[in-house]
């Protein structure tokens, strides 16, 4: 009896420090969801400018009024890589259509629909731009840009961000360097991206949304009617879709109502030089697919209503790229990064991306 009640306070003592290693020992799969977050990058956005001059390299020049100007846009990543510390630096630059802005990337009244955010939160940094003629980027005379010049004012962003020659609005940060480009583009801004890529070989990959050259519908087409008639009247812009509703029926079958009032709250004329110029540019984009040598990633809606599901037609015409991928979202229109579907075109981004 004597000898069990010495070893009693011994087992216990063994007991007790089982019990306390076991506590202590978490398994790294049930590992608190505060330390995952600390160690998800810390995301900031930056103003940025741009000196370009808006410029026609074409054969046939569209008419620009070679003029200097700022052209804006938000630095939007990890904060290491947005303030220069982060190394070698991959940017995506991000060109909207016609009607909408830059903000169309970065919808930061919505979340889970703010594209550049969410990429940002997995590491990748993009440049939120804002052409000519749109919101930060302002042109008195919507006449005085075009299609051509819209590229060739995208190339001088591509070889500005490589050498660092732009500016933050505020603070004095060193512009980081881009070791490597990729141009993303929705609509028309596709038809201006590729002809970039294809003109000037200087992007390292092309991510291409609900644009397939020549494969327009009836509805874009009309569309793009209306906007001719309203320039051939006078004015400076036109807009995009007549109304509410049919700026809704061009860009979405599936987004969430509230994300669709705000588009519209938000949606610019587009600039009549744009306009009048369309024809010729969607023609030299499709003329010059297979100039771009860049792996390009093609994404389109499954009810996109401004072109016609053609995927495999559209990659057919990238004879020269390394590598073409095609990629349909069931169910979704033409704006990918704010239909429902949003989380899946990010996840074929990112992949894409992760693989280049």
């Amino acid at each position: 009896m004597r000898l069990g009640h010495r070893l009693l306070p011994a087992v216990l003592s063994v007991a007790l420090l089982a019990l306390v290693g076991a506590a202590l020992a978490v398994p790294a799969s049930a590992e608190p969801a505060s330390a995952t977050a600390e160690r998800a990058p810390r995301v900031i956005a930056r103003e940025v400018v741009f000196e370009v001059a808006n410029t026609s390299e074409a054969l046939l020049r569209c008419p620009s009024d070679q003029e200097m100007y700022r052209v804006r846009g938000r630095l939007v990543g990890p904060e290491r890589d947005v303030l220069g510390r982060g190394g070698p630096l991959r940017v995506n630059v991000l060109v909207h259509d016609a009607g909408t802005g830059g903000w169309f990337w970065n919808l930061r009244r919505h979340p889970r629909y703010d594209y550049a955010t969410q990429l940002a939160r997995q590491g990748e940094t993009s440049l939120v731009l804002d052409r000519l003629g749109y919101d930060g980027s302002p042109l008195p005379n919507g006449r005085a840009t075009c299609l051509d010049a819209q590229a060739h004012m995208l190339h001088q962003v591509v070889q500005h961000l490589r050498s660092g020659r732009y500016e933050f609005t505020q603070g004095r940060v060193t512009s980081p360097h881009a070791s490597h480009v990729v141009v993303q583009a929705h609509g028309v801004g596709g038809a201006i991206a590729q002809l970039e890529a294809a003109r000037f070989d200087d992007t390292d990959g092309l991510v291409l949304m609900s644009w397939s050259g020549t494969n327009l519908s009836d509805l874009a087409l009309r569309q793009a009617e209306q906007q001719r008639a309203a320039c051939l009247q006078g004015s400076g812009y036109a807009p995009y879709g007549a109304t509410a509703a049919q700026y809704r029926a061009l860009l979405f079958t599936s987004a969430p109502a509230a994300v669709q009032q705000t588009a519209v709250r938000r949606r610019n004329p587009t600039p009549c030089g744009d306009v009048t110029s369309l024809a010729s540019v969607v023609l030299s984009s499709a003329l010059t697919a297979g100039r771009v040598e860049a792996p390009v990633l093609l994404l389109s809606g499954s009810r996109d209503a401004r072109v016609r599901n053609q995927a495999a037609q559209a990659a057919a015409r990238f004879t020269s790229s390394e590598k073409v991928t095609t990629r349909v979202l069931p169910g979704a229109g033409s704006a990918l990064p704010l239909e429902r579907s949003a989380p899946r075109t990010r996840r074929l981004v990112l992949e894409w991306l992760r693989a280049l």
